[in-house]
């Protein structure tokens, strides 16, 4: 490959192909000549052993921090989007509540709620924190009625049993796998709902105990939910709660939820008064805007890492200027122009940086690929539980790579590799051979 070079007249003598000092048009790519000298100054010579070590050290230092944050933000984007999409899955974008708990007219409701435009999907639902108990063991949970066609949305997170089987006035319930656990429950027991607020007697109020079937165990994969919820038809629960024909709420899905504020705003001016709109937002405020801070923190923290790997090739490029300070001096007498020790040492520096991001990208989505084994792995070594789901909200690990976000963080690798690379260029580039070779 020969220099591209810009003159088209003059054109002064090659130095294996280098451009020479007094060119006015610059070189576009590196020249054989410039491309050798690189690749041998990469290369370790004798008693060049020590410089090698800090390159390579430098290498690695860029892969494992590129691969740290690789993990780390595709982590944080899966642990942020497996939130959203199974507790938006579960509960929707937006509830419409009323004041009090119990929403008369729902279905006058509901019909205004579907006729907004943008809006997916809206359904009744009651939601009401009881007790279960099975076989003495007594358990909170949270009593879950759901319109028929919500119950089979779960048929996809159904580990036993049959969620067809969950009908009105069947007497079967579908409960969360964790549930089951702490109950010893399994498909075909009976577990009893106790309702404390139940009818009224001459010696009191005697809590109202019904006995449902267990006709299917599901996982939706978050904690909380498959720790409490019971799910059932919305008759049965109206029946069991003795609310008549009320609902809670009613759950509303959108087209954007990014701008499901906006999208029901004609719903909460209609109802002002009568009930409250509450989107995902406000619901989850707390743990949602954490996530971000957090996100952002480790971001910032991680790049500390890259920032400290690329001082390690400034210094290893400084130490193979003054290795190479005599080299350098007899190539600037043979001709060598400045801008040709420029680009080469920006070339070496730049090669250890990208050969780096290169790694430490592949190393990250390896261990992304891998990550519930390598976790399970660490646990086994260790006796530690790394990933408590009562702690983590969801049972795995989760991931997804957002190609934006690694693009930046391989970009910002490469521009601080490229950045680390110039001032001891300049030095080389700098270099007075008169002064070198004086006493040589």
């Amino acid at each position: 490959m020969k220099a591209v070079c810009l003159a088209t007249a003059g054109l002064p003598a090659y130095i294996g192909g280098s451009c020479q000092p007094d060119q006015t048009s610059p070189c576009l790519i590196l020249s054989p000549f410039e491309w050798t000298i690189a690749k041998r100054y990469m290369l370790p010579g004798r008693g060049e052993a020590f410089i090698a070590l800090v390159a390579g050290i430098s290498l690695v230092a860029v892969m494992l921090g590129v691969a740290a944050l690789v993990i780390v933000m595709s982590v944080m984007n899966g642990f942020r989007a497996e939130l959203f999409d199974k507790i938006v899955g579960l509960n929707g974008h937006a509830i419409v509540q009323a004041y009090g708990g119990r929403l008369e007219n729902w279905r006058e409701v509901l019909k205004q709620v579907e006729a907004t435009p943008d809006v997916t999907r809206a359904s009744p639902l009651i939601e009401q924190p009881l007790l279960g108990s099975l076989n003495g063991r007594v358990e909170a949970v949270f009593a879950r009625g759901n319109t028929q066609a919500d119950i089979q949305r779960l048929a996809p997170k159904v580990k036993a049993g049959s969620i067809a089987g969950v009908t009105p006035d069947s007497g079967n319930v579908a409960i969360g796998s964790q549930l089951a656990q702490n109950i010893g429950a399994r498909v075909g027991d009976k577990i009893t709902i106790i309702n404390p607020q139940g009818q009224s007697t001459p010696f009191g109020t005697v809590p109202r105990e019904i006995s449902y079937n267990i006709a299917a165990i599901f996982e939706i994969g978050i904690y909380d939910y498959d720790e409490r919820f019971v799910v059932m038809p919305l008759l049965d629960a109206q029946t069991l709660l003795l609310s008549g024909d009320t609902v809670g709420m009613i759950e509303v899905q959108v087209t954007d939820p990014d701008n499901v504020q906006q999208i029901l705003e004609p719903v909460r001016q209609r109802l002002g008064g009568q009930a409250v709109v509450t989107d995902w937002r406000t619901i989850n405020a707390s743990l949602f805007e954490a996530l971000a801070v957090e996100r952002v923190a480790m971001f910032v923290v991680l790049s500390i890492i890259v920032l400290v790997a690329v001082f390690n090739i400034l210094s290893s490029l400084i130490m193979l200027v003054r290795a190479k300070t005599r080299d350098i001096a007899i190539l600037r007498t043979m001709g060598a122009s400045r801008k040709s020790l420029l680009k080469i040492f920006v070339t070496i520096g730049f090669v250890i940086g990208a050969l780096g991001t290169v790694a430490g990208l592949v190393l990250g989505l390896i261990f992304l690929f891998f990550r519930q084994s390598i976790v399970r792995g660490v646990e086994i070594v260790t006796g530690q539980n790394l990933w408590d789901p009562s702690i983590r909200f969801l049972t795995e690990l989760p991931s997804r790579s957002d190609p934006f976000e690694i693009a930046v963080i391989c970009g910002m690798a490469l521009v601080f590799s490229f950045l680390a690379t110039l001032y001891p260029a300049l030095r080389a580039a700098s270099t007075d051979p008169v002064q070198v070779l004086r006493y040589e």
